[in-house]
């Protein structure tokens, strides 16, 4: 079905994957103060066949450009996508387009068949059909969603493309018409909502495809459901870097106008969902790649 919502517009330009890929390796960050003890690095000097001494470095007990892959494992290969924005082939693809894909990775909160419905190749959010989340779940994780707000603006500020990319189906991406649309810094597009404003408004215009790369480590807890290590964000915004690698501080669930939600305890892996705020915005493109913790 076609919706007058929306313009036909050339796909949005991403951020390629080779440039994308080198943050997906990110070590999770613990407080504000870097841990300087990691890794752990031994030096020590050796004779060569000359007998002059040469300086010979381990890193976490590997040798600096260590060739024996019994002791450095060459990393895995991953095939690229064809494109920018394309899935590698390690990804799992949430939502390529078709219906077939919405029915089979998709459900409403309650686990049953969602309202949401497939436009032109792209989910596109119903008014009162409720949150849309994925079927399997997932922890920290490198995901990208491309996703466009309504052509024919109605509304201002909050009410003006309003939706939401939860990671874990609780920690908020905002996702808002934010072109030439002043609102509060912590609620425009890319902002951990009520947490963490975006370095900058990376938006493109009403109607106009945008994209969202994110490098997600989730927060751990301890036995008794105290949080041990914060959630983390890194953010492009159209190939714009605008969360990096921002330590959430607490949870992004509203808690009156001024004030937000805090951690609570829960599962390991949980669903991605995306928000229905009464606003017909458009998804497509949905892939990710799961990351050890």
């Amino acid at each position: 079905m076609k919706s007058p919502e929306f313009e036909s517009v050339a796909p949005a330009r991403l951020v390629p994957i080779g440039v994308f890929a080198a943050l997906s390796v990110l070590s999770p960050l613990v407080s504000a103060h870097e841990d300087m003890s990691k890794p752990v690095i031994t030096k020590e000097t050796k004779k060569d066949k000359k007998g002059k001494d040469v300086p010979y470095m381990y890193i976490d007990g590997v040798k600096v450009h260590e060739v024996d892959t019994s002791k450095q494992a060459l990393p895995p290969v991953v095939t690229p996508g064809e494109g920018p924005g394309a899935p590698p082939s390690d990804a799992i693809v949430l939502f390529d387009g078709s219906e077939k894909a919405f029915k089979e990775n998709w459900t409403d909160k309650g686990g049953k068949p969602s309202r949401w419905k497939v436009v032109d190749g792209a989910l596109e959010s119903v008014k009162k059909a409720g949150y849309l989340q994925s079927k399997e779940k997932f922890g920290s994780c490198q995901l990208h969603i491309e996703w466009a707000a309504p052509a024919n603006v109605k509304g201002e500020g909050q009410g003006r493309g309003n939706s939401g990319v939860f990671l874990m189906g609780m920690y908020e991406v905002q996702v808002l018409d934010s072109f030439e649309n002043p609102t509060y810094a912590d609620g425009q597009a890319s902002a951990l909502y009520g947490r963490k404003k975006p370095l900058v408004n990376a938006s493109r215009k009403p109607g106009e495809w945008q994209s969202y790369d994110i490098v997600f480590q989730r927060p751990l807890f301890d036995k008794d459901g105290k949080v041990t290590r914060r959630a983390t964000f890194t953010v492009l915004h159209n190939g714009v870097l605008v969360q990096n690698h921002s330590v959430l501080s607490g949870g992004t669930g509203w808690d009156g106008p001024h004030s937000a939600s805090e951690y609570k305890a829960h599962a390991d892996k949980l669903p991605l969902s995306l928000q229905d705020h009464g606003n017909p915005v458009r998804f497509r493109n949905v892939w990710l790649r799961e990351l050890e913790d």
